[in-house]
């Protein structure tokens, strides 16, 4: 049933914000040179890699590495990618990743390829076995705020408690979080 309503709700999303997509694709485009769309390397379910589409919010030679371990993220970012990432703008393009399956609505956040300490976590959790969400019980529970640790006791939450019902509870306390920018960093 998660999967399809993760189809079903993505293939509606992607068409509803078919023309908010183009707007947001042209002014990446205009505001800073190269491709609209950022393609980043994440770790899927049973820790298999996969590429995730976001619009581009830092400079095309930004160091391939999380935000937080950059010297100084705001040097990297393009002129709207504050307002992208602080909206959850950039994220919309995910919607592509749970509608061919690499993603779901909701379950924990994708790592980057290179997040060894958070990727060994979940997989010693178990909760590599679970599809990675565009947002999840981390998200709504602290964001960009929460330590490693902390992250991964939430993801095992989720693994232990999933459900349809808990995913929609999820996916309607995203909402106020995304709108107000809470517990974004950058």
């Amino acid at each position: 049933m998660k999967r399809a309503f993760d189809v079903a709700a993505s293939c509606a999303g992607l068409m509803v914000l078919l023309v908010p997509l183009l707007v947001l694709w042209v002014l990446v485009r205009l505001t800073s040179p190269g491709p609209a769309l950022y393609w980043s390397q994440r770790v899927g379910r049973c820790s298999t890699l996969f590429v995730m589409p976001k619009f581009r919010t830092m400079r095309t030679d930004t160091p391939e590495v999380a935000t937080h371990l950059l010297a100084d993220p705001d040097h990297w970012l393009t002129p709207i990618g504050a307002t992208l990432r602080r909206l959850s703008l950039d994220e919309l393009p995910q919607l592509w990743s749970v509608f061919v399956g690499h993603m779901s609505l909701v379950g924990p956040r994708p790592a980057l390829f290179n997040q060894d300490d958070l990727i060994a976590a979940r997989r010693q959790a178990g909760v590599d076995s679970l599809r990675p969400g565009v947002t999840g019980w981390a998200q709504i529970n602290g964001r960009d705020e929460l330590s490693i640790p902390d992250k991964v006791a939430l993801d095992a939450e989720y693994l232990a408690r999933r459900s349809f019902g808990f995913d929609l509870m999820i996916l309607a306390r995203t909402v106020l979080p995304v709108l107000t920018g809470q517990g974004v960093t950058r």
